[in-house]
Parts: structure tokens; C-alpha cells; sequence
């Protein structure tokens, strides 16, 4: 799939999760994502919308803190592995942007993110401590687990 027909309606899905494409050209300055998508995560057979997942570019001190993939989902549909199936699923998009690696951030405390980033294999590269005035775009976190995630291996 290219990423033209992503973007003109196409979808990524699993057996489990559809990805649709919700958002592209995430431009933030503030932030410094300069381009980027936003997934809307459903069940497969159900097309219940059960989270999002992004996936921001650029490199920025803001991304730093908040990583190229962020992902969401809503509480009742915890446990089943979505966010790890959903950031497998943008495999296709990151081999069509050119991104080798990618970071993903998480709370110190998110043990389920942890769990999820360690299942897609990435490696702990670092817990820092979030400066001041990234703590309001990182929702008042005060620490991030950095993750480097190589979905094609390294």
C-alpha cells in the first residue's frame, strides 16, 4: 500500500485493529513535529473506535520528550495488546517516511506502555528528566522512559 492510497481512504489493519488515517500534516511548532499522522484505532469487526496512535516527524527538543509515536487506548479496551498491534501496523508508513528508528516516550510509572515497548522490542535508552517548559506538552510529567524502536531491525 502507498502512502497515497493511505491517505485517499485506504486503511492498515490486522485481524484485531483498522488503523484509518484521521490527520496528516500534524505540523506543530511549538512542538517541532513538522509532519506527521494521526490514526484513529477501531476493532476490527465491530468498528468501534477504541484510541489513536500518531506518528509525529521531525527532531525537535519538544519530540524528545513527547517521541515520534504516541498512542492511546480508551480504558475498557486495555490488555489486548492494541497499542502494540497498532505500532506494528505503522511498520508500512515508517518504511515509506524513511525512519530507521523511531522514539517512543512513556511515562515512568505507564508500566503497561513500558511493557508494550518492550514487546515491540525497542531498547531503554534513557530516563530523563523533563524540563519545565516541555512538562505542559508532556501532560505535567516530570520524568519519560526514552525507548528507540528499529521496526525493521537494526
Amino acid at each position: 500500500m502507498s502512502l497515497l492510497s493511505l491517505l485517499s481512504g485506504s486503511s492498515l489493519h490486522n485481524e484485531q485493529i483498522v488503523l484509518r488515517l484521521t490527520n496528516y500534516d500534524l505540523y506543530d511548532a511549538e512542538c517541532g513535529i513538522e509532519d506527521g499522522y494521526l490514526f484513529h484505532i477501531y476493532k476490527r469487526h465491530s468498528l468501534k473506535k477504541i484510541g489513536y496512535i500518531s506518528l509525529r516527524l521531525g527532531e525537535s527538543p519538544g519530540l524528545y520528550y513527547l517521541g515520534h509515536i504516541g498512542y492511546r487506548i480508551d480504558a475498557p479496551y486495555r490488555g489486548h495488546h492494541y497499542a502494540l498491534q497498532a505500532c506494528r501496523l505503522l511498520n508500512h508508513v515508517m518504511r515509506e517516511e524513511g525512519l530507521n528508528s523511531v522514539v517512543i516516550t512513556t511515562d515512568t510509572d505507564n508500566w503497561a506502555s513500558r511493557r508494550t515497548c518492550e514487546a515491540l522490542g525497542c531498547v531503554l535508552e534513557s530516563i530523563v528528566p523533563v524540563p519545565e517548559p516541555y512538562r505542559i506538552m508532556c501532560s505535567g510529567s516530570t520524568q519519560k522512559c526514552r525507548y528507540i524502536f528499529f521496526p525493521f531491525g537494526r
